[in-house]
């Protein structure tokens, strides 16, 4: 199953195989948020744990990747759809599975009580180093359906738009920015090392748009090969370069959906975001036949998420 390609499925197939791979990712990593490295083994759905939720809840990483998906329209996102709608989870639990906003990041947190003081999207999100977490990163993944005919500026331009309203900073602009040219090529038909490859040699000499000191920080995942590092040197904590080294480690070394999420899963820490960040590289990888079925039927509120699903390909034809 190694360097399988998702060529044949219909758009709705593959909008589907990524919000249900961030979800299940999500789902396995909830129940052991924060637990260290081999305190634990996972090799499926569980619940309870950290947060005492029953098995195949998922939290605020694909909360936030089904407020995003809503907020498209056509060709764009609508910053204010999209944080009225971070605003709705907040205060009210949308885009849960039980109505409650369980699990929230301290930088998301922060920007959501800029955007309810009436703060503009695009100025919300945290500008300070101490302000990358992942919490644009574990969310971000819809964009990757949007107009494929953009420029990398464009796209890039449109990603720092979204992570900004919630993290402004360019390293964790820059980590939306290499996740979703990673997807990119997955979509497009790429097998995962040829994707890699191609990002390594296309941002050899980057491009002028990009901030250079930001990218130094990606260092392991563009000049070396993030394959090559041991899992002792792979960090699993909720700093933005961690979360994108570690998806695409356990992403690349691994040759399908449910090795690739058990490997992030497992290596403690922010679980679930690790989980789900994978999740999106290997749904999009392997296509929607790859994730278990039963896990997938263990989800909770799976129904909202194939909803969203079914709706985002409408949304995406709007203009």
């Amino acid at each position: 199953m190694d360097g399988k390609r998702m060529t044949a499925d219909q758009p709705a197939q593959r909008i589907s195989a990524l919000l249900l791979g961030v979800a299940v990712g999500d789902a396995l990593g909830v129940p052991v948020e924060f637990r260290p490295r081999g305190s634990f083994h996972v090799d499926g759905m569980c619940g309870h744990g950290t947060h005492d939720q029953p098995a195949g809840t998922w939290s605020d990483d694909t909360s936030l990747t089904l407020a995003l998906a809503d907020a498209v329209e056509g060709d764009a996102v609508s910053l204010p759809r999209l944080a009225r709608n971070f605003i709705a989870w907040h205060d009210t639990g949308a885009f849960t599975p039980h109505g409650e906003a369980f699990d929230m990041g301290n930088a998301t947190a922060r920007a959501i009580a800029r955007l309810k003081r009436g703060v503009p999207p695009e100025q919300a999100g945290g500008t300070d180093e101490r302000d990358n977490g992942n919490g644009s990163l574990m969310r971000v993944a819809p964009l990757v359906f949007l107009r494929a005919g953009r420029s990398a500026e464009e796209r890039f331009r449109l990603i720092k738009a979204v992570s900004s309203v919630t993290h402004a900073h360019a390293w964790s602009v820059t980590a939306c920015f290499l996740f979703l040219e990673v997807l990119r090529k997955l979509l497009a038909g790429r097998a995962k090392d040829e994707a890699y490859a191609e990002l390594r040699a296309e941002l050899a000499a980057p491009w002028p748009f990009l901030d250079a000191a930001a990218l130094e920080k990606f260092r392991r995942i563009l000049k070396r090969d993030i394959r090559d590092v041991p899992e002792s040197d792979i960090a699993s904590s909720g700093f933005v370069v961690d979360t994108l080294e570690a998806a695409l480690w356990c992403f690349l070394t691994t040759g399908n959906y449910k090795d690739a999420v058990l490997k992030a899963v497992n290596l403690g820490d922010d679980t679930d975001t690790t989980g789900a960040v994978t999740g999106a590289l290997a749904a999009m990888a392997y296509g929607l036949e790859a994730i278990p079925a039963e896990w997938i039927a263990q989800l909770q509120g799976r129904g909202q998420l194939l909803r969203a699903a079914d709706g985002m390909p409408r949304a995406l034809a709007h203009d």
